[in-house]
């Protein structure tokens, strides 16, 4: 799929114009005139998000906070042209891959592009990664997602049935039936499949 970039700035003028800068070096642009708008489109595609900080009614700032409660693997790249340092800063520190400030170069700008896009890919492997995971351990049941949990911390069976206040040859039971319902054959894989899918055995846990 052909990564879009996102572009997202009050300004008709310079948004016009970095477009079409954008597209005669051969990407993709979705052209939006606030932040609301952009929210306001359904699943917007892979790629990157170029940002003005200044606009009405939601900041670049504020978009990049609220993009971030919903998990959104689109990587941003500031372009302003009222920024300062704190600002900077700021958004650097939200996860923004770069803050450039109006006239960008073409060459900077360019290989922000290019680092942001690699970014995003990565993202959505490791996104697609842990749903896979999670996808496996949801054919676990709770007591198998326990017992999977105190394994994979390399405890023995002995150990887990005394945590859990059962029995060893109940523990090697759920062991076996766990091995064969995520496709594994040890502990270190199921260490690595539980960390992989890190998220929803956060969920899990907790609940």
């Amino acid at each position: 799929m052909t990564p879009v970039l996102h572009l997202v700035d009050d300004d008709l003028g310079f948004r016009s114009a970095l477009a079409r800068l954008l597209r005669t070096l051969g990407h993709t642009v979705q052209e939006y005139d606030n932040a609301k708008e952009f929210l306001a489109t359904p699943a917007p595609a892979a790629g990157c998000l170029l940002l003005d900080v200044h606009m009405p009614e939601l900041s670049g700032l504020e978009l990049q906070a609220h993009l971030a409660t919903l998990d959104n693997c689109l990587p941003v790249i500031f372009i302003t042209g009222h920024g300062d340092i704190p600002m900077s800063v700021r958004a650097i520190k939200a996860g923004a891959e770069d803050f450039l400030t109006k006239p960008v170069s073409r060459v900077v700008l360019s290989e922000a592009i290019e680092r942001a896009l690699a970014r995003g890919a990565q993202a959505m492997a490791d996104a697609a990664r842990r749903q896979a995971r999670e996808q496996q351990l949801g054919r676990l049941s709770s007591r198998e997602r326990e017992v999977a949990l105190l394994l994979a911390k390399g405890q023995l069976n002995k150990q887990v049935a005394a945590a859990l206040g059962t029995t060893e040859r109940t523990i090697k039971a759920h062991r076996s039936r766990i091995m064969e319902k995520l496709e594994i054959r040890s502990a270190v894989e199921l260490a690595r499949l539980l960390d992989q899918a890190a998220p929803a055995v956060k969920r899990d846990t907790s609940a």
